[in-house]
């Protein structure tokens, strides 16, 4: 009778190259997304909640008289937008601001009226600069601010 021989291999150096291999697809995935994060890749491939948005636009003005200014605006965007302060420059960079102005809320689709006032008109106005009133031939910006701070700028002619 004639014993077989069993050929014992070395197991041990098999697991070893596994486990190697195994480290670095782990090393070059977390690679990826630490560059895919980086990039900001990934946060463009998350989902985000949709938010309104805010735009107003001036339909049309009409000066009262040379301390007051009626703008008709209209809500183009999704959301209602609540003015709560104002600016009036003049071309030379003198400024009328009213910071905590209860102006109208306006909603989508509609046009609404805003008057301004400056110079005696306005009372609770801080002047910066030197005090003006609307004169005609001479250009004015407005400058609205919203309660979610956004900013929303206009040029008048008078």
């Amino acid at each position: 009778m004639r014993k077989s021989v069993t050929l014992r291999g070395d197991k041990c150096g098999i697991n070893t190259i596994l486990a190697a291999l195994l480290m670095v697809v782990i090393v070059v995935v977390a690679s990826v997304m630490v560059y895919a994060w980086s990039t900001g890749l990934l946060g463009s491939l998350l989902v985000r909640p949709t938010v309104g948005q805010e735009s107003l636009v001036v339909n049309s003005s009409t000066f009262t008289s040379n301390t007051n200014v009626t703008l008709y605006l209209g809500d183009s965007g999704s959301i209602s937008v609540t003015l709560q302060s104002y600016y009036v420059k003049d071309s030379i960079g003198d400024s009328y601001q009213l910071i905590n102005w209860s102006g109208p809320t306006l909603n989508p689709g509609v046009a609404s009226p805003a008057n301004l006032a400056i110079n005696g008109s306005c009372s609770s106005c801080q002047l910066i600069g030197n005090a003006f009133t609307f004169n005609n031939g001479y250009s004015y910006t407005i400058v609205l601010v919203s309660t979610r701070n956004n900013q929303f700028t206009f040029n008048l002619n008078r």
